[in-house]
């Protein structure tokens, strides 16, 4: 099989599972360099993951040879690195967000179709076998019609064990920006498109202190929002419930539960690819397992750009589309936007539902209900 050249640049914490994956993993992908702002951050990674070559952003996008930009740049250089390749035309997969700026992320699409390049943006946990095997169960009727959903999403803020976590509380981060990507691409691929959202929001602690590594004891200015809470009205009529919180030292609520008019599905971490996956049905006495494919089910960060990289070249959609990245950008604007204007805000951008992933929704008889966890920027 040929592979497709890729481009890194960004070589933080997050290349590492990228870098993994996409040398060991994914067959149709191929790294062919490797760019950072700190040149020896893309030196080290190329010697440890064997990539040919380390240059500078300017060298990478001037190489004709690389087809596809990967962005894991920090989110405030989502934008300014998708737009500069998109003009190289390059395709362009980023991490989540998109971008901070809606306006910016709206600007992306817009140029890259005028360049005729695709642009892909994380997260891909979502085509993982344990969000899959949920939508499977779905669309089989096993939990009736969906009527509501929830979701939940608390911690106490990444300070305590990230090397540099000022970009969590910086503009563009806060648990809406970082973790709600998560949930509510999930969401989305289990219910479809959002009509509407409401919240509301709070920043509780001014400043954080990092607790690790080489700027331990370093105060962190908190500049954004670190509680929230909210509804989100979805077009085929359900209605999750949500809180995306920095601020909450132990809670014992569900990741992700459906209910539907027949019973309830219990939807494993969104920032995971496997399970467990649970439901149970209205005249159910207890909660039973579902059997999770154990394709997909590992650490499978990559499998979106991958599958971006095989619907190329089968000349149909990918699945964690630049739509889908908008559509879950606007609604966490939204979230911030409905609190500051106490009201509910109606979505503009709207996205299908993406398509189910057969490779990982095949059920497999024993299957694993393994996963790992994953990484943050």
């Amino acid at each position: 099989m040929d592979r497709t050249k890729v481009g890194i640049v960004g070589c933080g914490t997050i290349s590492g599972i990228y870098l993994s994956n996409l040398t060991r993993k994914f067959e149709n992908v191929e790294v062919a360099a490797v760019a950072d702002m700190i040149p020896e951050r893309a030196d080290a990674k190329a010697a440890e993951h064997g990539i040919a070559r380390a240059c500078s952003v300017e060298e990478l996008l001037a190489d004709s040879s690389i087809e596809i930009v990967l962005n894991l740049t920090v989110p405030l250089a989502h934008a300014e690195v998708t737009q500069e390749a998109i003009a190289a035309g390059k395709h362009v997969y980023t991490e989540k967000p998109l971008s901070v700026s809606l306006r910016e992320g709206e600007r992306i699409l817009t140029l890259a179709r005028k360049k005729g390049v695709r642009v892909g943006t994380a997260p891909d946990t979502f085509l993982g076998s344990g969000i899959q095997t949920c939508i499977r169960l779905i669309d089989e009727g096993a939990i009736g019609m969906p009527v509501a959903a929830s979701a939940f999403m608390t911690c106490h803020g990444h300070e305590a064990w990230h090397p540099d976590p000022g970009f969590y509380y910086a503009q563009g981060g806060g648990p809406v920006f970082d973790m709600g990507p998560y949930y509510f691409t999930a969401l989305i691929a289990l219910l479809g498109p959002a009509q509407r959202v409401c919240g509301s929001v709070r920043r509780t602690f001014p400043r954080r202190f990092v607790g690790s590594g080489p700027n331990a004891g370093q105060s962190i200015a908190v500049e954004v929002p670190t509680h929230a809470a909210g509804t989100i009205d979805f077009a085929i009529g359900a209605v999750a419930t949500f809180v995306m919180s920095f601020d909450v030292w132990h809670a014992q609520l569900p990741r992700i539960e459906i209910y539907g008019s027949e019973g309830s599905l219990s939807v494993p971490d969104p920032n995971t690819f496997g399970g467990p996956v649970r439901i149970r049905g209205a005249d159910d006495a207890e909660w039973r397992d579902v059997p999770v494919p154990s394709t997909h089910a590992e650490n499978s960060r990559g499998l979106g750009l991958s599958e971006m990289v095989d619907a190329l070249r089968d000349g149909r959609p990918h699945r964690a589309s630049g739509a889908l990245g908008l559509h879950v950008l606007e609604i966490m604007h939204a979230v911030h936007e409905a609190s500051s204007a106490e009201r509910y805000s109606t979505l503009r951008f709207p996205v299908g539902r993406p398509e189910p992933f057969p490779a990982a929704a095949a059920m497999a008889p024993g299957g694993s209900t393994d996963s790992d966890s994953t990484d943050s920027e």
